[in-house]
């Protein structure tokens, strides 16, 4: 079940770079710190909102080890490619509902994502800070649009938030 969010309620997304090799990510959620941890933990959930829909990007395959020391591994279906594109890497750090720390290894380019979950009166600040091993490897991320499905992504987030409430 798909829910519409109305723009009146609509919490934003920002997007800063807030150095030449860190991009930090912020948004707030209507939902408790183990909820919206949840969702980015369990593969049934990060299936219903990880791919931005209208690129037509799927999650076809997601296995998550998520514990310090643990691995995960997402396979896309990317239209026009008859072969998945996989993301991989290893848990730094794993705090439930506060924090993750991954590796995204799929190329020597990629970032180590840290995740924050902070919980008050029953909404979640999401704090998602990505730090690249150079400037131009940032520079390399944003021209692919690698971070611009947050929105999207985001906005399907919330509508699982508000089915699992």
């Amino acid at each position: 079940m798909d829910v519409q969010v109305s723009e009146a309620t609509k919490n934003e997304t920002t997007t800063e770079r807030t150095s030449g090799c860190e991009l930090v990510v912020t948004r707030t959620f209507d939902g408790p710190a183990r909820l919206v941890f949840k969702a980015w933990t369990t593969p049934e959930l990060l299936k219903r909102w990880w791919a931005p829909k209208s690129l037509g990007i799927t999650l076809v395959s997601c296995e998550v080890d998520v514990r310090t020391g643990g691995t995960y591994r997402f396979e896309f279906g990317v239209p026009g490619s008859d072969q998945p594109v996989a993301f991989f890497g290893r848990y730094l750090e794993v705090v439930p509902d506060s924090r993750i720390v991954w590796t995204n290894e799929e190329s020597e380019d990629g970032s180590v994502t840290t995740v924050t979950f902070e919980e008050k009166d029953g909404r979640t600040l999401l704090v998602i800070s990505d730090r690249y091993p150079s400037d131009a490897a940032l520079d390399a991320a944003i021209a692919s649009g690698s971070v611009a499905g947050y929105d999207e992504q985001f906005e399907q987030l919330d509508g699982l938030l508000a089915d699992l409430s």
